[in-house]
This record gives structure tokens, C-alpha cells and sequence, in this order.
């Protein structure tokens, strides 16, 4: 399967970014601890990257929830795949995705997670698509907003290929 990708978001301006996100955090959780919660697979690259970055004590777990299956758009149905490792409850959470597009899977787990009783709960993503919202749900803090386009690259896939590429690129 081979595709045209067109760059979107180039290494060095991806780089940039993901450290001022890691400083902001490091400003804001300044003497806490956080755990931080991957959705797998596409915020992996994401989360990696920034965590390294960070002063702050950080632990990791790993959730999975789809709704792209294969496809370039979302089939509005939302499987549970990987439930956390660990307990939540009373800890300062930051959920981090690669991408928001309509908002419901993250809606629906976002709801899920509240449940478990954590002493705070926000998202963090690396890529906003605001005009696909669906869901009255906005990310606490965003990498870069992008327009209506099927990206991959820096975690995010097309059918599980093109993850690695070390920028975000648009699917011609």
C-alpha cells in the first residue's frame, strides 16, 4: 500500500512544541506527582517524548479505546481494549492523546476515568481538530490545531502503517 504524504508539521517544529508543553507542565504540577495515561497506540511517540522532557515525577499506564478501526474516519462505535494497570483514585491524572477529532471516544472515557475518582482529571493532546468536534469536549492542553485532514506520523497510523515517520504528514 503506498500513499503520497505531504508534510504538515515538520521534526523540528514538532521538537519545539512538545518541550514547551513539557515546561508548562513542569510550571504547573511543580512539586506533585503525576500519573500520566497513554491511549494506546497512536499517543506512545507523544508521550514518550514529552515525558522525557519533564521535571516533574511522572508515572505511566496505558488505556486503549478505538473507534477508526482500519479507516481514515471514525465509525462512531467504541471498543474497550486495555483497561489501566493501576488504580486512579486520588492522584493527579493527565490523559494524553495523539489527536481530538470528534471528541466521542475520549468523551466516553474522560467519563469513565471521573468515575474512578482521581483528585484531578485533564487531556492533553498532541493535535486538535476542533471542526470535526462532535462531543462537547476540549483538550486542557493543545499541541497544534489542525485543519480537517487525515494525518499520520509521530504515532498517529494509517491501517497501523506510518507511525514512525518523525513528522506529521497529510495523506494525499
Amino acid at each position: 500500500m503506498e500513499v503520497q504524504i505531504e508534510t504538515l508539521i515538520d521534526r523540528e517544529t514538532l521538537e519545539k512544541r512538545v518541550q514547551e508543553m513539557a515546561e508548562e507542565l513542569d510550571r504547573i504540577y511543580a512539586g506533585k506527582e503525576l500519573r500520566m495515561i497513554g491511549i494506546l497506540k497512536g499517543s506512545v511517540y507523544f508521550l514518550c517524548e514529552l515525558t522525557k522532557r519533564m521535571k516533574t515525577p511522572v508515572t505511566l499506564d496505558f488505556i486503549s479505546v478505538s473507534s477508526y478501526g482500519n479507516g481514515t474516519t471514525s465509525t462512531g462505535v467504541i471498543r474497550f481494549n486495555k483497561d489501566l494497570d493501576e488504580p486512579i483514585e486520588g492522584l493527579d491524572v493527565i490523559v494524553v492523546e495523539d489527536i481530538m477529532d470528534t471528541g466521542r471516544t475520549l468523551s466516553y472515557l474522560m467519563n469513565v476515568l471521573k468515575e474512578r475518582k482521581p483528585a484531578s482529571l485533564e487531556v492533553i493532546t498532541l493535535l486538535d481538530k476542533p471542526s470535526r468536534r462532535l462531543v462537547k469536549i476540549e483538550p486542557w492542553l493543545t499541541g497544534f490545531t489542525i485543519p480537517d485532514k487525515f494525518v499520520v506520523g509521530y504515532g498517529l497510523d494509517y491501517a497501523q502503517n506510518y507511525r514512525n515517520l518523525p513528522y506529521i504528514g497529510v495523506i494525499c
